[in-house]
């Protein structure tokens, strides 16, 4: 768990540093990836949620899981290059013009979600219904700390 963790911090560290392989990527592409991973990381959010809701299935359950930790461990905070920090043609950004300033803050948010994705890993693992809705209200708790601080409404 500790390797994902300081992966997801080393990828948003990584904001102002395009590695090879990112800057070949454009910036309306980076904005288009990044939009597209938190999205399918929300989808397996409402997963989880509809299983605590109705009836559980935990096979679908550890596959949202891990879904979403693989997300927050991605090294996504690579997309979020410079050029990123404004719409791009028909690619709208949400991203407020402080995530490009403030690493340090954006890092320990990106390690937080990726903590709260694993513990949710684990719970999922562990098969237990009341754990899982434990571990998915810190991971919702994390998204929404960044949102709050980061994303434009």
């Amino acid at each position: 768990m500790k390797k994902i963790t300081i992966a997801a911090i080393l990828g948003i560290t990584a904001l102002s540093l395009s590695t090879g392989a990112f800057a070949q990527i454009k910036p309306e592409e980076q904005i288009k990836f990044r939009k597209a991973a938190y999205s399918f990381a929300s989808w397996n959010m409402v997963k989880i949620k509809a299983n605590l809701e109705g009836t559980y299935d935990a096979a679908q359950v550890k596959a949202a899981a891990n879904a979403i930790a693989s997300v927050a461990g991605s090294g996504i905070g690579a997309l979020f290059s410079p050029g990123t920090e404004k719409s791009i043609g028909a690619e709208k950004t949400f991203a407020k013009p402080e995530l490009f300033q403030k690493t340090a803050d954006v890092a320990k948010l990106a390690g937080d979600f990726a903590a709260a994705s694993n513990e949710l890993v684990a719970a999922a693992d562990s098969g237990d219904a009341a754990a899982v809705k434990a571990a998915h209200g810190k991971v919702g708790a994390s998204c929404k700390a960044c949102h709050d601080q980061f994303k434009l409404r």
